[in-house]
């Protein structure tokens, strides 16, 4: 007999209470019982349904991972650090004017700009900040506006339930830029057997982030008080290769704050996260790592193509030169996965002290070949047959 879907109460009981909400908006904007207060998800009312979407598309409630991997990606393309991989590029925009605008090379804006000029797409959801400098989706539907949203603020974004809300996400194709548990709720969303849900009730593309965290908008905005500073002042932010602080850009110019101080901010969900390359997008981008001079690490990006769409995008953008490409080192490659590797054994460490046992995984399956794999890792290190 095939198990349902849990219910809104489930959802409470098992992520919302365990501190497992990664604030990703997938239960948002679904049914009017759920909504994102600051980057809190609050239930308003209590829903009678037995089983609901909500807790269907949660990226942390149980999933059958390797099913999904079968049914969206090439299964001989899988490894265990980093998902699938068809292909992995270092890049950055061609065009100087975006790469001076965007975070690090500006890969994933000429993407979406790209994919919107040639019609793969005809709408992108993006993060942005409203009046009140809260993150939320937004539907961009002019690819001029793009460069708009091109920078990082390292806050989760509840992106999905503009999604949710999206009435033509129905009607038109429909991008999507995408945190790794964004990228799997979606992946859920898009592989459900959930009675009423179309296949068609999904982005054609989505472009994943690589991400290790994000941080909680409360504890950083008393770090930031400390540094004279209110959020309201935030224009970018980022984490150079190589260094330990957290660079902040404002009008009064660059602030930086030690990431030691920078954890204490980081949101509980984050810390029980396996995954740091979205390794259920179509590709996935993130700051290069391939040398020791930092400021030439800053302009570029490190690509994972995972999908073949994603592969017929990154060709397009080969061929019309509307991306550069350089020689990637063969350690980049064994740096991402080993860095990839560590977010995985430390996560799975966390969850088995959370849960207080390895037979209980929380949101994740002991059977899952990528867990097991770690799991008999972790044995092996401590000398467990």
């Amino acid at each position: 007999m095939k198990k349902k879907p849990g219910s809104q109460a489930q959802l409470k009981q098992k992520v919302l209470e365990q501190d497992l909400c990664t604030g990703c908006g997938a239960c948002i904007g679904l049914c009017p019982y759920q909504v994102t207060h600051q980057d809190r998800t609050v239930q308003l009312f209590d829903c009678d349904l037995e089983e609901g979407k909500c807790f269907a598309f949660c990226p942390r409630t149980p999933a059958d991972y390797q099913k999904i991997r079968n049914i969206l990606y090439d299964s001989e393309d899988i490894t265990p650090e980093i998902g699938v991989v068809k292909g992995y590029f270092l890049t950055r925009a061609a065009d100087k004017r975006l790469r001076a605008r965007a975070q690090h090379g500006g890969t994933v804006t000429a993407l979406l700009e790209l994919a919107m000029s040639e019609g793969l797409i005809s709408s992108s959801i993006i993060s942005s900040w409203n009046e009140d400098q809260h993150i939320e989706g937004k539907v961009v539907e002019n690819k001029d506006c793009l460069r708009d949203f091109a920078k990082s603020r390292f806050m989760a974004s509840p992106t999905i339930a503009a999604f949710n809300r999206f009435k033509g996400a129905y009607m038109h194709k429909t991008g999507i830029v995408a945190t790794p548990c964004q990228a799997l709720s979606l992946a859920k969303m898009k592989t459900s057997e959930f009675a009423g849900i179309p296949n068609t009730v999904f982005p054609v593309l989505v472009i994943g982030l690589f991400c290790g965290w994000t941080l909680a908008r409360d504890r950083f905005e008393n770090l930031l008080e400390k540094y004279g500073f209110g959020i309201k002042e935030i224009q970018g932010m980022d984490v150079p290769a190589g260094k330990k602080n957290l660079e902040l850009a404002s009008e009064r110019g660059q602030v930086d704050i030690p990431m030691v101080e920078v954890e204490t901010c980081v949101r509980a969900a984050c810390r029980y996260c396996i995954d740091s390359t979205a390794e259920f997008a179509d590709l996935s981008v993130g700051a290069a790592r391939f040398g020791k001079d930092s400021e030439e690490m800053r302009c570029w990006n490190q690509v994972v193509v995972r999908s073949e769409l994603g592969k017929v995008l990154m060709d397009m953008a080969f061929n019309k030169g509307v991306l550069e490409f350089r020689d990637v080192p063969a350690q980049a490659l064994r740096n991402l996965k080993n860095a990839a590797a560590e977010k995985k054994k430390n996560a799975l460490k966390k969850i088995i002290e959370k849960s207080g046992s390895a037979k209980n995984l929380l949101y994740l399956k002991s059977d899952d070949p990528v867990i097991k794999y770690y799991l008999q890792s972790q044995r092996k290190r401590k000398g467990i047959s």
